[in-house]
Formats: structure tokens, sequence, C-alpha cells
């Protein structure tokens, strides 16, 4: 019997990583499984992504169903409805006997499309609160899947699974000594590797830039800024300051030569941080489900949290400093954020799915 799954996660690489490595474990108990990934048009990062483990890509038309005012709104709502045709041409060609969701507009549309169409829908909520696409189409999921049980109480509990949040298993396949040879790092200095998400983060570009005189004074960074967003301009010390756009293959390494992360709090970023055990110091994006997700683990794992609102270059070379320049703290909050890990989530997941599937 064959075994047809789409995909859909919108915007940005956190929301593609947990699906990725849930397909890779279905992969592992159904050989002949196949998937298609569905994304929005401009969705570089999960185009990349899905890609380069060979699946099929598919692009759809999605409007963001925004609760301010602006013009778009007026634009969204067809685009939506021509991103369930779109759905519906997918789903009758592909033939899929599940769809499965991490979040984001473009959901919405294929979600809808599926339930119409008689194809089970499951969620994944990896945020520690809902966003509003999946709240619209909780309805029509057969079973939500959670990161975190405190998010148990956002979704009817007969049909909520506490998970945790899927990593693939090459994130702990990575070689320090590679990173090592990519960058041109020195040996015995500390590395601070500074992430702002898959698609960047000009705000957090933006400080560190400032303070990198300062900071290669006493560690190397590796810095991914982002598609497009790479910095120009005089570097203090060139050899100790590494700029990348985004990293696929190479991620893994990095993550095991990093001493110290400066990062957003997206879910994704946060899961693989942990199961690695990272120290991490959290600037998350202001007004956001991702304060939600780093006041949890400040409270939870002792995380250094800093508001994007109040933060100025200073405070953030001072924090940085205090804690790369301890071993023992390092190790110490880098044993507390492990603590929320949960590393079978990806094996849990693909069970929900194959028991009503089957």
């Amino acid at each position: 019997m064959y075994m047809r799954i789409v995909l859909s996660g919108g915007g940005t690489g956190g929301s593609v990583m947990p699906l990725l490595a849930v397909a890779e474990e279905i992969k592992k108990q159904k050989p002949s499984a196949e998937f298609l990934f569905v994304g929005t048009r401009k969705g570089v990062p999960e185009k990349e992504l899905g890609q380069n483990v060979g699946m099929t890509y598919r692009a759809i038309f999605s409007g963001k169903l925004r609760r301010y005012f602006s013009l778009k709104n007026l634009v969204d709502p067809f685009l939506i409805l021509f991103g369930f045709f779109q759905s519906v041409f997918l789903i009758l060609k592909f033939r899929p006997q599940a769809i499965l969701s991490a979040g984001g507009f473009v959901a919405v549309p294929l979600s809808l499309a599926g339930w119409l169409l008689g194809v089970p829908i499951f969620i994944h909520q990896q945020d520690i609160v809902p966003g509003l696409a999946n709240r619209i189409i909780v309805p029509l999921a057969r079973r939500i899947t959670v990161s975190f049980s405190v998010s148990m109480e956002n979704f009817e509990k007969k049909k909520t699974v506490l998970t945790g949040n899927p990593v693939r298993p090459e994130i702990f396949q990575g070689k320090k000594e590679e990173a090592v040879k990519i960058f041109g790092l020195e040996e015995n200095v500390p590395v601070l590797l500074v992430k702002g998400g898959s698609t960047g983060a000009k705000d957090l570009n933006d400080l560190i830039f400032k303070i990198i005189p300062q900071l290669t004074n006493f560690c190397q960074i590796i810095h991914l800024t982002g598609p497009g967003k790479m910095i120009i301009g005089e570097k203090a010390d060139q050899t100790r300051y590494h700029q990348a756009e985004f990293l696929i293959k190479e991620m893994a390494d990095v993550y095991q030569v990093a001493d110290l992360v400066v990062c957003r709090a997206g879910l994704g970023t946060l899961t693989e941080l942990s199961i690695l055990r990272k120290p991490i110091i959290l600037v998350p994006i202001p007004d956001s489900h991702q304060e939600v997700n780093a006041e949890y683990f400040q409270k939870e794992a002792d995380v250094i949290v800093l508001s994007q609102k109040t933060l100025t270059p200073e405070i953030l070379l001072e924090k940085i400093r205090n804690l790369i320049q301890s071993p023992d703290d390092l190790k110490q909050k880098g044993e507390k954020i492990f603590f929320l890990a949960r590393p079978q989530a990806a094996e849990e997941i693909s069970q929900v799915i194959l028991r009503e599937i089957n």
C-alpha cells in the first residue's frame, strides 16, 4: 500500500525542520512513503531545506490574516481563495493520506481543501501559544501534537498529544573540527554563534555589528545574518569575525563548535540548542509569540532573556562577556536547558500519524 503525506509550514526554517524530522522518522518505518512539501511562493528556507533532502516542493498563494488595518487586507482574501483552489488541484493529483502542518498561513487554504476532500489533518504546535493560522484550522484537525505541557490547555484534550518538538538526527552528527576548518577558527578561543533565524534579524545584526571590535578581543564570532542581510563594513579583526547568510549542511558542525549562542526565540532553534545542551542568550522578536517562548525558557531553564526594546550594544556586550568567559556557568546553563528537551519527539509524532492512517 502506498503512503503519501503532504507537509506544510510557512516562512521560516524553524517551521520546516520539525516536519522534515517527522518525515525522516516515517521513512524509517515506511521506506516507500512519499512526501510533498507545500509552502509559500517566497519560501526560500523551506524550499531549500526540502529540496536538500530530495523532497518535491510546491508553492501556493496565501494571504496573511492581519488583525490591524492594512490595504493588503483587501487583496489577501482573494489570495487565500486562489491558494485553496491550487490546494485542491495538488491534493487531487498527489492523493495524500494525511496533511501535517507546523503553522503558517499557507496551511489555511491547504488544510481547508484537504478537510473538504476527506484527508486527515494533523497539526504540530511548536510555540507555547498557538498562532492565528493554527487556531483557524484546529477544528479541522484529527490530532494535534504540542511541544510543551503548558500548551495542552489551548486545545481540545481528547485530540491533543504531548510529544515535544522534533529535531532531525543530523544535528547530532556535527563535527567541531569541520567548523574549525570551514571558518578557519583559532584553537582555545571561545566561539560565539549569532543566529537571527533562517530569515535573519536586522535589529540583532545591527547590535552585533556595533560591538564586533570589543567582542573579537575575547572571542571569535560566527554570524548568520539571514538571506540578503550580509553586513558590509570594516571589521576590527577579520580573522575572528565570520559571516554567512544561511547554513544547511554545515549547521550541525557550527552548533558543535559554538560555546555560546545569541539568537531569537523560535522554537525550532530552541529545541535544537536544548538537545545539544548549548547555553543561549535570547533576544525575542518584540510583541510576538517569541516573547512567550523566551519567558517559558527563562522560568524553566534560567535562560538569559534580553528585551530588544531596551537592549543596547553595551548591555549585550556585557552579558556575552560575563557568560562566555565563565566555563562553569556555560556548562551549568547547558545542562539546565537540556531538561526541556524531548529527543523522541519525531518518533512519537510519526506514531500518532501512522496510527490514524492505518
